[in-house]
């Protein structure tokens, strides 16, 4: 479980390819406090930390997991990170469990007052869940939906402001338009969903 609060910039030092991909990040984490067997966020992909040295830290991603998130997870890319909440932490953002629902499209991005207005386009699967003033995780960040609307073929453009802070503490720093973003949905927005599609099956 996570906030979609980033607390660290890592980047991909060295990616081997084995039964899985294994990829050591560089982190500014203390690793020491890192158990093996514990979970990572990377870019909003939940990841289980499999080896460690004094500043970085091993995950292995699966195909499946490769086949449904964003980025081609090469060497020197930037992630994303956050370490899993612990009971009394600090909860800033919102629920993040670090499933990501789909991949979206950065279409624009244009300067807004000191902001950055980034808008994205979210799969038809995915634009039902996504909400005006809803809670959404990009790449892992939690961020807020400032406006939606819906597109021809089921899709939907949403926007969000991003302050300098986030920009400067995150990946989107660089964001450009074409980059694919990982989406995760509010959990409770998921859970509504399923409960919708049991209502309305025929009996």
């Amino acid at each position: 479980m996570f906030t979609g609060i980033i607390t660290d910039l890592g980047r991909i030092a060295a990616v081997e390819q084995r039964g899985d991909l294994r990829l050591r990040i560089a982190t500014r984490y203390d690793v020491a406090s890192i158990d093996l067997g514990a979970s990572i966020a990377c870019s909003g992909v939940c990841l289980t930390v499999v080896d460690k040295g004094d500043d970085w830290f091993a995950v292995d991603v699966s195909a499946e997991t490769l086949s449904r998130t964003a980025g081609d997870w090469r060497e020197g890319l930037a992630l994303n990170l956050e370490r899993a909440l612990r009971v009394g932490d600090e909860l800033g953002g919102h629920i993040v469990t670090g499933h990501v629902d789909g991949v979206g499209t950065v279409v624009a991005v244009a300067a807004e007052g000191d902001s950055t207005r980034i808008t994205i386009e979210a799969p038809a699967a995915l634009a039902a869940y996504i909400a005006p003033k809803g809670s959404i995780a990009l790449d892992g960040v939690s961020l807020t939906v400032n406006e939606v609307a819906d597109m021809p073929g089921g899709t939907a453009r949403f926007g969000i402001n991003l302050i300098p802070h986030t920009a400067e503490m995150t990946t989107f720093g660089a964001v450009e338009p074409g980059r694919a973003i990982n989406i995760e949905i509010d959990v409770l927005a998921r859970y509504l969903g399923r409960m919708e599609q049991l209502r309305v099956r025929p009996s």
